[in-house]
């Protein structure tokens, strides 16, 4: 049965939105450059990079409640620059488990996920994601761009690549939890989060059957999310957005200078 915020995403109204902003528990290198205490906080164009995404979600159709997991008081009140959003401390190890206590604790699916070091971010990347979200009726869905789109409009840029069925996909940072059945992915996620450098590890989770089907898969990407949901126990489905600048987020001293560059050569 369709759960009934569900049904009001899928007519296109509000949707909420979980904006993850938290530190690393190692530190951060690129804020330690920027003197601030959080990406969120990096002046870019002279807005916080935080403030560049809220603006961007407000003008799209996810223009529900706000919610902000890892920043508080005055931080999240600099970095938000006078747009509003809720605070939600984050309450696990890392991303999977932080961002599974609050969809089992104050945030209940539909909601659109994204983060606040996504700098480029605009209302039509938001818009599409979700148009291809809701029409594809998965529990999860996976903003990916390919290489190819990438490469096309930023020749330069140095992204992490996953090889899929024979394709070459950059993560976007956005992704659509519909159901609660995503929450078996997050658990699932959260269960193999120490060993993301260690993809042969993951894969021995599948078993090696499902895994080798899943690596050496040659027919395109959706037929691998379609392995995956059913190990999964969910259905998971990949967005493919036409956007270079979605996969383009702030994680290094050169992602920072290339969005800067970016926003300096669209300005008047």
């Amino acid at each position: 049965m369709t759960r009934p915020e569900t049904q009001a995403a899928c007519r296109g109204g509000a949707v909420q939105v979980l904006v993850l902003a938290g530190t690393r528990a190692g530190g951060d290198a690129l804020t330690e450059a920027e003197g601030v205490s959080s990406k969120a906080l990096i002046d870019i164009q002279g807005q916080p990079m935080l403030s560049r995404v809220l603006r961007a979600l407000r003008a799209s159709r996810a223009s529900g409640p706000v919610t902000v997991m890892g920043l508080e008081g005055a931080e999240l009140t600099a970095a938000a620059d006078g747009i509003a959003c809720h605070a939600l401390a984050a309450r696990g190890r890392g991303p999977a488990s932080s961002l599974l206590c609050a969809l089992e604790g104050d945030i209940a699916p539909p909601v659109l996920v994204t983060t606040c070091d996504h700098a480029l971010l605009t209302p039509e990347m938001v818009d599409v994601f979700l148009d291809g979200s809701e029409a594809s009726g998965a529990d999860l869905t996976v903003g990916l761009a390919e290489r190819a789109v990438i490469e096309a409009g930023y020749p330069e840029t140095r992204r992490t690549y996953l090889r899929l069925g024979g394709a070459e996909l950059s993560g976007c940072n956005l992704f659509y939890i519909r159901t609660p059945h995503a929450l078996e992915v997050l658990r699932f996620w959260q269960s193999v989060e120490q060993d993301r450098k260690h993809p042969w590890r993951i894969a021995r989770r599948f078993g090696l059957w499902t895994a080798l089907r899943i690596l050496l898969a040659r027919s395109g990407p959706e037929p691998v999310f379609a392995m995956l949901s059913r190990r999964l126990g969910a259905e998971v489905r990949p967005v493919f957005l036409p956007f270079a600048e979605a996969a383009i987020d702030v994680d290094k001293p050169g992602d920072l200078a290339l969005v800067r560059g970016i926003l300096a050569a669209r300005a008047p």
